[in-house]
């Protein structure tokens, strides 16, 4: 087994997390400081990278499984496992620089996981909204009705590399050379460090999944989370909104 040294080393060099959107507010708070024990465990194993990917994917379900359920303790289940999930996604990066064992599957399996858990999680608090799973209703079409936003909100920004690579130009730098390159990267680190400034990441909506169901043990009702869910669906529209339009009128679609 490797030592601890040398897993930092090779899997968190210098300037790998400085790139552009490289890292979640968590991961460079705390995670990327426990995810190496993980790690030099990992490397000792025949667990291939893509293998600790795709075990994000049910760790993610999971976590949106207990949002489902009225009561604080689920949520708490809630928040735990989405930092499980967190670990894994920083694991399986250092797995795969350990090994050197890099593959679009890996990129592919961490994006689906991505996907499923944020978009789950808006669906299942729907569900808590309604009461459970006995009483289906109006919020839970709510919940559904988030889920399928932000999953086009994604859309809207992955799909301009497939537009471009369709149309034949290169790939587009998220931030540009030059001073004004530069503010815009330090603005978007210092936002990356505001825990509710992206509510709809997992880590995210899993605080203030638990917030809300703490506000409901308060009012001995469901009004937290409806209110939490209200509050996700009109940022959703307005994020799906004002997105579409920031990138029809940029330069990465020229």
């Amino acid at each position: 087994m490797p030592s601890l040294a040398d897993v930092r080393a090779v899997t968190q060099p210098e300037g790998q997390l400085e790139r552009p959107g490289a890292e979640h507010w968590a991961g460079r708070l705390y995670m990327r400081r426990l995810s190496p024990y993980l790690t030099r465990l990992l490397v000792a194993t025949p667990v291939s990278a893509n293998g600790v990917t795709a075990l994000m994917i049910p760790v993610g379900l999971a976590a949106a499984l207990c949002v489902t359920f009225p009561g604080v303790l689920p949520a708490v289940g809630a928040v735990l496992l989405v930092q499980l999930q967190l670990l894994l996604d920083c694991s399986d990066g250092e797995v795969a620089r350990w090994r050197r064992t890099f593959s679009p599957k890996g990129v592919y399996l961490d994006q689906l996981g991505h996907y499923s858990t944020e978009a789950a999680l808006a669906a299942a608090l729907g569900v808590r909204a309604d009461g459970g799973w006995d009483s289906l209703g109006g919020w839970t079409a709510l919940g559904l009705a988030v889920a399928v936003l932000i999953l086009l909100l994604k859309a809207e920004t992955h799909l301009v590399a497939i537009a471009r690579a369709r149309s034949g130009r290169p790939v587009v730098e998220e931030v540009p050379d030059g001073p004004a390159g530069g503010r815009r990267l330090a603005v978007r680190h210092g936002v990356r460090l505001l825990p509710f400034f992206r509510p709809f990441q997992a880590v995210e909506a899993s605080l203030l999944a638990l917030a809300a169901a703490v506000a409901d043990a308060l009012v001995d009702g469901l009004g937290g989370s409806r209110v939490l869910l209200v509050g996700l669906g009109v940022a959703a529209g307005v994020a799906v909104t004002g997105h579409l339009v920031a990138v029809l009128t940029s330069d990465r679609l020229r």
